[in-house]
């Protein structure tokens, strides 16, 4: 494991450094007004939701590692204290992408990236018609983290009315993972896109906790077929199942593989492993934990 202390590196070097390794990193796409009137359409990844009541997102328009010089937006805002965070999804990433060339501030992005700019309901700001959520907000403070390149200027920001695409909505109203089809930055010039290809399920232990690794028969704990996040995936069940759901499991679906390998423990054993990970990585927790609890019963 190499370890590094940041202030050995230069500025972009550590810049690189800070955006490969963190992220998928959602897009704002900001769309601020300077005391002119002149608009400005830029995207940021420092970006994320940090309060639902109140409703507050941030994000951090930072200095530019080159010249020090602080982003339109970030001018903006400190003139008008207003901001229309646009969500990015594929349909307009090349879009997004054209609108963060350094036009002068004067250059209206939403004319030169082709978008289709909307008057917002209780801002001056304009919204971009194509992104399928739009959020108007009020700039409650902007935190200076510092004067030199690089330094990030937080723009904590005041939900005070969303706009919905009805297309991206479920039957429940809620927003559609895969409708929606967000796109977010990584390192360089990588994007990352949310579609059904890269996008998987995990039940958040709100209201129930689980064994714990700890609690793992010792066994199991020491598989050569199960990895860590494996076992970490087991031990979130909240109780094991108990011996007769386990025999009558063994007898209904796992017969034939200890009829086959009745005389060979080991391989049985690991046969019965292999199994239990195929059934976790289909998120069948409760039948690879009655697969793997079948072995001694």
């Amino acid at each position: 494991m190499q370890s590094i202390d940041p202030k050995d590196l230069p500025i972009q070097r550590l810049h690189q450094l800070l955006l490969g390794a963190i992220g998928p990193r959602p897009i704002a796409f900001a769309a601020t007004i300077n005391a002119k009137g002149e608009h400005n359409l830029a995207p940021f990844s420092f970006f994320n939701v940090f309060s639902a009541n109140p409703p507050i997102l941030v994000f951090s328009p930072a200095r530019s590692g080159r010249t020090g010089q602080s982003k339109d937006t970030y001018n903006n805002v400190k003139e008008v204290p207003e901001v229309v965070i646009n969500v990015v999804n594929y349909n307009m990433v090349h879009q997004m992408s054209l609108a963060s060339s350094p036009y002068a501030p004067e250059i209206d992005e939403f004319v030169k990236s082709g978008f289709t700019a909307l008057a917002s309901e209780k801002i001056k700001p304009h919204r971009v018609a194509q992104a399928p959520v739009q959020f108007e907000c009020k700039v409650n403070q902007v935190i200076e983290l510092g004067q030199e390149g690089g330094a990030g200027n937080l723009i904590i920001c005041e939900v005070v009315q969303i706009h919905i695409d009805p297309t991206v909505l479920n039957e429940q109203g809620l927003i559609d993972q895969q409708k929606i089809d967000l796109v977010a930055r990584m390192g360089g010039d990588w994007y990352c896109r949310a579609d059904v290809n890269s996008m998987f399920e995990i039940k958040k232990p709100i209201t129930t906790c689980g064994i714990g690794y700890d609690a793992l028969p010792p066994d199991i704990k020491a598989s050569e077929v199960l990895s860590a996040n494996d076992l970490g995936q087991l031990a979130g069940i909240e109780a094991l199942p108990n011996e007769t759901d386990v025999n009558e499991y063994k007898l209904i679906e796992l017969a034939p593989l200890f009829l086959e390998l009745e005389d060979d423990a080991q391989a049985l054993e690991k046969a019965l492993h292999l199994q239990a990970k195929e059934l976790l990585a289909q998120n069948e927790l409760e039948a690879a934990w009655l697969t793997l609890l079948s072995f001694n019963n």
